[in-house]
């Protein structure tokens, strides 16, 4: 249980701005408006493009590396980096003049699951090329998992901690926590934290076949949401409005899906405790509404929990890594929507197949 000290040094962690990447468009604009219309962005996808096993996607219109960030630096840049790239170049361009002042002590920590097609493709072309095995080396970045991290680093020279963090559909709440301690050790001033996920032919083969509950393979989506996090002293002193405080996050693990409603009942009993709150007090919840057997446990785990839901996953389609970041972002476009919201308690959980649970708790500004 957390003590007086943590719970104090927790409350103190604020987010002061936020970017996002969605199949609604690039930006927050376009993210709250397709949020606030309940707008369904899955559509229909292009074979010829994409020839893959699903007739829906929900993926960033129009989105193009280079007419996005430039031919410099973005020939041999993949989808995973490019998008993560120009998220975090959008956050920096909205709140940080700042942050780009002092970059030894603004860091990154991003969530990802990597790019499954980069990683297959450079296999690929090692295994069927001509002798030496030709590739192309300018690629093989791509196929590390802290590539997003590392490129948008470098892209937007912020020289604190680089973290990269996986974890499925915890992923963002698990680099939020990270950012955390982060901060907490004051190994930074300034952290972006969130998570980013690409849209792929080798994702969606693997997915269409993986186990989702029982259920059908829902529709996959992509996108990147990065948040700011500091402390309340250090946004006040920047002039930035605390738009949530980070109250908590708590994780666990289960063995069988059956077991996944206790674990996150736990995390969310024990979140609420540290910050001396009932279920009752939550006005927001957004659910990581995983489809089969898992989503069934994740509603069951917060029956006892009060507050409108917020599903995002039917809207964006299943965006992996970066699932429980677009949620997150949710709750902060529709407290900007909102102003009866501020002082209000909002929830962000996570179930993920691979055995993870997780809770977030936020005190909305």
């Amino acid at each position: 249980m957390a003590t007086e000290a943590d719970q104090h040094g927790a409350q103190d962690l604020v987010i002061s701005g936020w970017a996002v990447s969605s199949p609604y468009g690039l930006g927050r604009e376009a993210f709250g408006e397709g949020l606030r219309a309940r707008r369904r962005a899955v559509a229909a996808v292009d074979g010829d493009r994409w020839p893959v096993p699903y007739e829906e996607a929900g993926l960033i219109p129009g989105f193009d590396i280079k007419s996005v960030l430039g031919r410099k630096g973005t020939r041999s840049m993949d989808r995973a980096t490019g998008i993560a790239v120009t998220t975090v170049g959008t956050l920096l361009e909205d709140y940080g003049q700042e942050l780009a002042a002092h970059p030894e002590s603004t860091g990154l920590v991003l969530g990802t699951s990597g790019s499954v097609q980069s990683i297959m493709d450079f296999t690929k072309d090692a295994l069927t090329g001509d002798k030496p095995y030709l590739v192309d080396p300018a690629r093989f970045p791509n196929t590390v998992m802290n590539c997003p991290t590392g490129q948008s680093a470098i892209r937007h020279t912020l020289k604190g901690p680089n973290v990269t963090v996986s974890g499925g559909a915890a992923t963002a709440l698990l680099a939020l926590n990270y950012a955390s301690r982060l901060l907490r050790g004051q190994h930074a001033t300034a952290l972006l934290a969130g998570a980013a996920e690409e849209f792929s032919v080798q994702r969606a083969r693997l997915e269409q076949v993986a186990d989702h509950g029982g259920a059908e393979a829902p529709p996959l989506g992509e996108g990147a949401a990065l948040f700011l996090l500091e402390s309340g002293q250090a946004a006040h002193d920047s002039g930035r409005t605390v738009l949530a405080t980070v109250l908590g996050c708590r994780f666990r693990a289960f063995r069988s899906v059956d077991r996944a409603s206790a674990g996150l009942r736990t995390c969310v009993d024990d979140v609420l405790r540290a910050a001396g709150a009932d279920p009752g007090d939550v006005a927001l919840v957004a659910p990581g509404t995983p489809p089969g057997l898992l989503g069934k446990e994740e509603t069951s785990a917060l029956d006892t929990v009060g507050g409108t839901r917020l599903a995002v996953r039917p809207l964006l389609g299943d965006a992996t890594a970066a699932s429980a970041a677009l949620q997150l972002a949710a709750v902060l476009a529709t407290r900007a929507d909102d102003p009866s919201l501020a002082g209000r308690l909002a929830l962000v959980t996570a179930v993920d197949r691979d055995g993870t649970v997780g809770a977030a708790l936020l005190r909305l500004g």
